[in-house]
């Protein structure tokens, strides 16, 4: 049994591992609550997306697609690919995870994103009780749940009283653009984020507005065929220099060289 009351220093220790992922997330929220203010969308609707889908880039797509009146598959389509990456955090709390009540999976699952998984797959990895890292990471969650939820209702609060001239809608793509040029200097996130741009602005007149999701899912799969180029070619280069390295220092080590490099 996970009890709340009996680890409390746990639930504010991972409170407190958790702000800097809130200051970090902080900023994203309020981009999401000025942009569903200024959407046609009811200022409302706009915030749900907060607690039902609780995922950044996929609550700002939803809202997005939902204001130029895309298809409601369309938009559910979108925000499940965006979100496959969860799918890989779950996988690996699973093992941290076993054993546990259903309830505890459901609701561990449902406050899975980035901070958390982060804040708690470190606790996970420490000794010690397992229920109260299972606490930690909750409290962690929780703490990012609340300030998340509480930073969308700020910029909707905010978006709403300012007039639509103001457009504030360039802060959406301003604010991602800071997310993803510092990742530019690496080979894979150029990649996908090059080849994504690329096929979306092609799939303009795909049915259905499904052109963004086709970018999404071009842009994964650039991105892991040139991280497995890139591991490829270290793996490569170290069986070579290993290579090179038995065959210069005895004549003997010539045969074990040569099985090396094959």
């Amino acid at each position: 049994m996970i009890s709340l009351t009996a680890y409390r220093h746990d639930v504010v220790a991972g409170a407190r591992a958790m702000v800097p992922g809130i200051v970090a997330t902080a900023p994203f929220g309020l981009v999401i609550g000025v942009t569903a203010a200024q959407s046609h969308l009811p200022t409302f609707a706009g915030w749900l997306t907060g607690p039902t889908i609780f995922a950044g880039s996929a609550q700002l797509t939803a809202i997005q697609m939902l204001n130029t009146g895309a298809a409601p598959a369309a938009v559910i389509a979108t925000v499940l690919i965006i979100n496959v990456r969860l799918m890989l955090y779950s996988a690996g709390m699973m093992p941290h995870w076993r054993g546990t009540p259903l309830w505890w999976r459901v609701l561990a699952g449902y406050l899975l994103v980035d901070p958390s998984y982060a804040v708690g797959i470190q606790r996970y990895e420490q000794p010690g009780d397992r229920r109260a890292a299972h606490v930690h990471y909750f409290g962690a969650a929780v703490a990012l749940w609340l300030s998340w939820l509480a930073a969308i209702a700020a910029g909707a609060t905010l978006g709403a009283g300012l007039p639509p001239a103001l457009h504030l809608d360039f802060l959406v793509p301003l604010y991602l653009i800071g997310q993803v040029v510092p990742r530019l200097t690496q080979a894979a996130p150029r990649r996908a984020a090059l080849t994504s741009a690329a096929v979306a602005a092609l799939a303009l007149t795909v049915p259905m507005h499904l052109g963004l999701a086709v970018g999404i899912v071009a842009g994964l799969a650039a991105g892991i065929v040139q991280v497995n180029r890139t591991e490829a070619g270290a793996t490569a280069a170290t069986k070579t220099l290993a290579t090179k390295t038995l065959a210069t220092k005895t004549p003997a080590n010539r045969p074990l060289a040569k099985e090396i490099a094959k």
